[in-house]
């Protein structure tokens, strides 16, 4: 069972369901810790007072604001978690608002929210179905570690999920990244959407969604461990140069997307038969008329 991050309710309108807050991941990545190569003793962090050149313990450190070089304003956590905010003790949903209207740039880390006894069990489900028809998310304030922060409210299965957010003024503009104007064909957006329907999936499952990065260190790991050479890298595949073709690389790609299916590419010639077919037609009336003038 996941630690409680922190305690509080969702107010919701007049509502007031109290909740517990779960982390809603798991990191299941190899982790190293720092030695020196030398005699692989570990190297370690310490935090030393400037003034007193000693170690300090996690007791005595504290937050302050610098007004000034000389001038600090030390700020305690008790002081932090009782400031006058509605959102100190609370999750104060202020609006909904369709999913799709949400930048992803924005969504961050997911919590799950669990009904705090059986007292709170039916506002929680009332709260959990009214957002699961609604088809809407939840938008949100709440103070967490020493500021306010912006979240959003969903549902996932029967429990209710929030996902911190930035704040609109936190998401830089992507205008000067932008590359130069460009022309791209009608023939080419159809192509390149003919992939993507070739691509497309009803879930996340298969090998190709897996860590293979975390298995393959764990063999490095197991290897030198037994006393063995680590495995080699596979050879890359070669360059395949500058595509200068669009559309044949398309066309490329959605035959590699059909046999990594298991579909037959007999049937994939061209992405536009069809105009093909009006062009060739077109092109034998021209040539009977031209034909039939002379």
């Amino acid at each position: 069972m996941p630690r409680t991050i922190w305690s509080g309710a969702i107010s919701f309108g007049l509502v007031t369901v109290p909740i517990h807050v779960v982390s809603a991941t798991e990191n299941h990545a190899i982790r190293f810790h720092q030695y020196h190569l030398d005699d692989m003793s570990r190297v370690r962090v310490r935090k030393i007072c400037e003034i007193e050149d000693r170690e300090i313990p996690q007791g005595e450190i504290g937050k302050a604001y610098e007004i000034s070089k000389d001038t600090l304003i030390a700020v305690t956590d008790e002081e932090l978690r009782e400031m006058p905010l509605p959102t100190a003790k609370a999750i104060e949903i202020a609006a909904f608002v369709p999913a799709a209207s949400i930048d992803p740039l924005q969504v961050g880390d997911g919590y799950y929210l669990q009904a705090d006894g059986p007292v709170a069990a039916k506002p929680y489900k009332l709260l959990r179905m009214a957002l699961e028809r609604s088809a809407k998310v939840a938008i949100a304030k709440y103070a967490w570690s020493g500021r306010e922060r912006l979240g959003m409210l969903r549902v996932r299965d029967d429990a209710i999920v929030l996902h911190a957010m930035r704040w609109p003024d936190e998401i830089r503009s992507p205008k000067e990244l932008i590359p130069d104007a460009v022309e791209v064909s009608d023939d080419e957006i159809e192509g390149a959407q003919a992939l993507i329907d070739h691509m497309t999936r009803d879930d996340l499952e298969g090998s190709e969604f897996e860590d293979h990065y975390t298995d393959a260190l764990a063999e490095v790991i197991k290897a030198k461990r037994e006393g063995h050479a680590p495995p080699e890298m596979p050879e890359p595949a070669s360059p395949q140069g500058k595509v200068v073709d669009l559309m044949a690389a398309l066309e490329a790609s959605v035959k590699k997307a059909r046999t990594s299916r298991g579909e037959s590419n007999a049937d994939v010639h061209e992405l536009h038969p069809k105009k093909t077919t009006a062009k060739k037609t077109a092109a034998k009336k021209t040539a009977a008329k031209a034909k039939r003038s002379a």
